[in-house]
């Protein structure tokens, strides 16, 4: 399991819960009394003032912008039975044609993606560079998604370093990361894995799960930094409590052979486990082979463990709506 850049299409940022300051950072005057929506209360731990779905409902139907694009982030997860992509796409829409920036990214991002309409890469450049024009990085950070494959407009991989670069000066983490990326491959630019390493930490250290898992494989290679196991550990293990596959199953690596760590092939099995029910087969063999050294009580442990771990896949969903 190799570095990748960041694929997914939706901005990635602690957005479970929306801080008041989105509104302020887009441009906008915050609303005074208006407050985040829980859709993960468990993660709500900055003193934000927190709302019920119901007084969420009625300032959305208000017309704020802020509660607009809350709503629209628990439609998207399907928040319970009454929320669905449909729903996320009108109310992304309501708040975009308000001029608020994070509701415009997520806006596009259906349409980039099909959500809940057709794809539509006309309208998602649109509803970007509308953001974009607001200074808004995770504008910046789709934009050079749309470059880098090739959707909607002609493939070229230097204008989607032009944007990451855009996004990554802006405090941006995934536009960090994918431009550590480019660093890292030589991609529309020499090859530097020292400025790889610059990009991935400031991502990582701002919470970005790639990052992190970027960061930790440069570790545990000692490509472009000294190598360091325990260093490697730490920063796969803070990606891989956000959700991230491959940092779970290069986690459960570590664990499974000591390094970095004590020897424990229960959390080994827990880690790679949760990763493969993930849907993310690649540590299938590293799984198998560590199942035959467990007892039966290690085994139902290691299943215990894991299905914990599973509730925290939603957090990583989470993380990709734009603030």
């Amino acid at each position: 399991m190799k570095r990748t850049a960041v694929g997914a299409a939706l901005a990635v940022g602690c957005v479970v819960v929306v801080p008041a300051l989105a509104a302020a950072r887009s441009g906008q005057k915050a609303i005074a009394e208006q407050c985040s929506l829980a859709v993960v209360s468990r993660l709500v731990d900055r003193g934000e003032k927190v709302c019920d779905t119901e007084v969420v409902q009625q300032m959305a139907s208000q017309g704020q912008a802020f509660a607009q694009n809350q709503l629209g982030i628990a439609s998207i997860l399907a928040i319970g039975s009454d929320y669905d992509e449909k729903k996320a796409l009108g109310w992304f829409e309501r708040a975009a044609q308000r001029g608020y920036a994070p509701a415009q990214v997520n806006l596009a991002v259906m349409y980039m993606n099909g959500w809940g309409t057709a794809v539509n890469y006309g309208a998602a450049q649109h509803w970007l560079r509308a953001a974009a024009d607001q200074k808004f990085a995770r504008a910046y950070y789709n934009l050079g998604l749309l470059y880098l494959d090739g959707r909607g407009v002609r493939q070229d991989n230097a204008e989607a370093f032009r944007w990451f670069q855009k996004g990554a000066e802006a405090g941006d983490g995934s536009s960090a990361t994918n431009l550590g990326y480019f660093y890292d491959q030589g991609i529309a630019c020499e090859r530097d894995l020292g400025k790889s390493v610059e990009l991935y930490r400031k991502a990582a250290e701002a919470g970005n799960p790639f990052g992190q898992n970027n960061l930790a494989d440069l570790y545990l290679r000692g490509e472009g930094i000294r190598q360091d196991d325990a260093a490697a550990f730490s920063w796969f293990q803070k990606a891989a409590l956000q959700g991230h596959t491959g940092a779970r199953i290069k986690l459960g690596f570590l664990y499974a052979n000591g390094r970095g760590t004590a020897k424990n092939l229960v959390a080994a099995y827990a880690w790679i486990s949760a990763a493969t029910a993930a849907g993310d087969a690649r540590g299938r063999d590293l799984l198998s082979s560590i199942e035959k050294l467990l007892t039966p009580q290690q085994l139902a442990h290691g299943r215990e463990q894991a299905e914990r771990l599973r509730g925290s896949d939603h957090e990583l969903s989470a993380r990709s709506l734009a603030q």
